[in-house]
């Protein structure tokens, strides 16, 4: 088993991408790496060392160290964030993806992950069922980093043979670990206060329809793509991915089956423009042509999941 380095392990999706990996393949073996430290658990199943994501002495030490011979870059600053903060968010996104870039390319590493997302797609692409290849013209900081990070992503394979996998993420749904400030986090936000309070303001209008996905979907995915022959990731910018797509008002209605006195209630912010110019839907017929990808998860599905795990986790803290 190759050792495995992940650079911003402690945000959302990272946070249980470790979990996973280390279940699979060995503690000792998946190396996380953030600029601050994790929640407990990820901190004790396995090594973790402190690293900027645009530090490049840090990444190489790390990979020295540890024998790495795997990266999965997953450090980002998220939509909304990175509206407010403009230049340090097209900062963090693409100084860290060139630096692992040139690190692959100069054969520190066999094998490279990075994280893409739906952002890429902007108001004049097709909204519903959107293709893989199609019209991009992002209008978010983040849009705009991860569109251009594919095609750096694209270059290096294309110039160097750097072995680069990527997945265009839709918003994702964890009852594990809370999101970083992105345009599709009402979707984490009502579960807890559907459960803790019954009610929730959603900052997003009834009708904003977003593809979505329950976090084993993606993690499922990330080990997916970088488990598949290179032969059969014919894509190499990143690919389109999707599970299920709704609006609040369809998950409130669905959050409702479950838990009758719910009440949803609209006051649309900032984020609302974000979500207006991104997709409905995604085609990800690619995916599942190229790679074989599948979803297990609907909405149903979804809300049953999150909804049963989060009244757990929430007696357990409540019990401390």
């Amino acid at each position: 088993m190759s050792k495995v380095l992940i650079i911003g392990a402690c945000g959302q999706i990272g946070t249980e991408l470790i979990l996973k990996l280390r279940s699979l393949y060995g503690n000792d073996n998946i190396i996380a790496s953030d600029i601050k430290e994790g929640n407990e658990e990820l901190m004790n199943s396995g090594p973790f060392e402190t690293i900027d994501a645009t530090d490049r002495e840090a990444i190489v030490k790390a990979i020295e160290k540890h024998q790495v011979k795997e990266v999965y870059l997953m450090a980002a600053m998220l939509s909304a964030t990175a509206e407010k903060y403009p230049i340090k968010g097209w900062d963090l996104n693409m100084d860290s993806l060139l630096i692992v870039l040139e690190l692959a390319k100069d054969k520190y590493i066999d094998k490279l992950y990075w994280a893409s997302s739906m952002a890429v797609f902007g108001p004049t692409s097709p909204k519903d069922s959107t293709p893989q290849a199609t019209i991009m013209e992002p209008t978010t900081v983040y849009g705009i980093s991860k569109l251009t990070g594919e095609h750096w992503c694209n270059y290096y394979h294309n110039r160097y043979g750097v072995d680069v996998r990527s997945i265009r993420y839709p918003g994702i749904i964890s009852w594990k670990t809370l999101p970083g400030g992105g345009t599709t986090d009402y979707a984490v936000e009502i579960f807890y206060e559907a459960i803790s309070s019954g009610k929730y303001e959603s900052f997003l209008s009834e009708e904003t329809t977003l593809p979505m996905m329950y976090m084993d979907d993606a993690i499922k995915a990330t080990i997916g793509i970088m488990n598949a022959k290179a032969e059969d990731i014919k894509v190499r910018t990143s690919y389109n991915l999707s599970a299920m797509s709704f609006s609040p008002k369809e998950l409130a209605e669905a959050i409702k089956n479950i838990i009758p006195e719910f009440e949803i209630s609209y006051k649309p912010d900032s984020r609302q423009a974000i979500a207006d110019s991104w997709t409905r839907s995604i085609d990800d017929s690619v995916a599942r042509q190229d790679w074989k990808w599948q979803n297990d998860f609907d909405l149903n599905d979804m809300v049953e999941t999150m909804i049963k795990s989060l009244r757990i986790k929430l007696s357990k803290t409540e019990a401390k």
